[in-house]
């Protein structure tokens, strides 16, 4: 029995590294992988064009596209694992580096882009730690993720144990995400879900659900399938210490006047 619910934990165990994220790459040209890159392309473009800054990087390109395109930022790069994993590229730099060991200046950054990448991750922690090493103060983090309270994450529950993206990867819950970045120091400024259509593959039955995306956004908004979570990383006040005095001698123990020697000598 017990080696039967070993084996059971461990078919749910989130795969992360190359592999999985490219099978990532792959499930996103499927129409669920589609209608899901659509839905957050729009809430990008809302959302990037009023950060402001002078340096972009976006960590991963699962749906193998420059999600950066809506952004004033002059200077935007494209950091992946491989150079087979480069997306076409419009007005922005690629990059080869690990999202864990950002090949990034400390205080450089005014913008980081983490698409589902703590997700598919080895060292989620790891990935946000880098992110308050690399921005400015000031700076922000955007995430894109999966939700687990979703209908999404019941799908994740019946499909994990395939070890097929999505459902391979952590379906990291907005809130969790919010308190490791409050430990490191960030404000989360924006939230917002998406994708509340139940997650079916077959392209005519997601049109025709397309009007869940309206029902949802008003009457169960925080059920949607991914989510967008901006943060701000929080400028380092120095706290001022008080000057240590040296205390004033009182000059009379008592509180009451001594006579002085003249008046004595008068006496």
């Amino acid at each position: 029995m017990w080696a039967s619910l070993k084996r059971l934990l461990q078919s749910y165990r989130c795969v992360s590294g190359r592999r999985a994220r490219a099978d990532l790459h792959r499930w996103y040209d499927s129409p669920l992988g589609r209608s899901l890159a659509a839905g957050e392309r729009v809430i990008l473009d809302d959302t990037l064009g009023n950060l402001f800054g002078y340096h972009l990087l976006q960590v991963g390109a699962p749906q193998h596209a420059d999600l950066t395109a809506a952004s004033r930022i002059s200077h935007r790069m494209v950091l992946v694992d491989n150079a087979a994993g480069l997306p076409p590229l419009a007005g922005s730099e690629g990059c080869i580096g690990l999202p864990e060991a950002l090949p990034v200046a400390a205080d450089s950054l005014d913008l980081l882009l983490l698409p589902h990448t703590l997700g598919f991750a080895d060292q989620p922690h790891q990935v946000l730690r880098e992110a308050e090493r690399v921005l400015i103060p000031e700076g922000h983090v955007a995430i894109l993720g999966f939700n687990p309270w979703s209908l999404w994450g019941l799908y994740r529950l019946v499909l994990g144990w395939r070890r097929r993206a999505p459902w391979c990867g952590r379906f990291l819950s907005p809130w969790r995400v919010k308190d490791w970045l409050s430990l490191l120091g960030f404000d989360t400024v924006l939230l917002r879900h998406i994708h509340h259509r139940p997650p079916l593959h077959h392209p005519g039955l997601l049109r025709r659900l397309a009007f869940l995306e309206r029902w949802g956004a008003r009457w169960w908004p925080v059920l949607g399938g991914g989510y967008l979570l901006v943060a701000r990383k929080r400028v380092a006040t120095l706290t001022p210490i008080r000057p240590r005095w040296r205390p004033r001698r009182a000059l009379v123990a008592t509180g009451l006047a001594e006579p002085t020697v003249r008046k004595q000598r008068h006496d």
